[in-house]
């Protein structure tokens, strides 16, 4: 059975810390790892969006522009992370991919889907009265079966 670790990403710092510290674990486990970076529309946006379109063609043409916007951002961001890690870490497997949904669900849900066996994010916002769990750790924490590592990243 191959072992497979998983990290969220989103282009801050903080997330590339915890994916760095997601690769030390991969290779010391021989294990291959999935970059995920997840992508919803923002639904006020969308809104604004679609009541400043005449015709209702055009809000769905814009939707769905939206959509791919955010698609392709998730993916940038993904695929970056990984060619980060495939630099500094030149034996390891680094797959990535662009998951559509809330952080937390989608990670979640993709983790789900691979089979991971730990699921690696970083604690950003992790301060004052959400310390115990930030909110994308707390909703993984909920929705996983594997193990979930929060790394410190301050």
């Amino acid at each position: 059975m191959s072992k497979i670790i998983v990290t969220g990403v989103d282009g801050s710092d903080t997330a590339l810390q915890a994916a760095k510290k997601a690769a030390s674990y991969a290779i010391a486990f021989e294990a291959e790892l999935h970059v995920l970076s997840a992508y919803a529309v923002n639904m006020t946006e969308t809104i604004q969006s679609i009541r400043s379109r005449s015709l209702p063609g055009e809000a769905a043409s814009a939707y769905k522009s939206m959509v791919h916007d955010a698609a392709q951002e998730a993916e940038r961001i993904a695929v970056s992370v990984a060619e980060t890690l495939r630099n500094d870490f030149p034996n390891l497997t680094v797959l990535s991919r662009a998951v559509e949904g809330p952080p937390g669900a989608a990670i979640s849900g993709e983790s789900e889907r691979v089979g991971a066996d730990l699921i690696v994010v970083g604690n950003k916002r992790v301060q004052g009265p959400t310390r115990i769990l930030g909110s994308v750790a707390r909703a993984i924490a909920a929705e996983t079966d594997c193990d979930l590592l929060i790394v410190n990243t301050h």
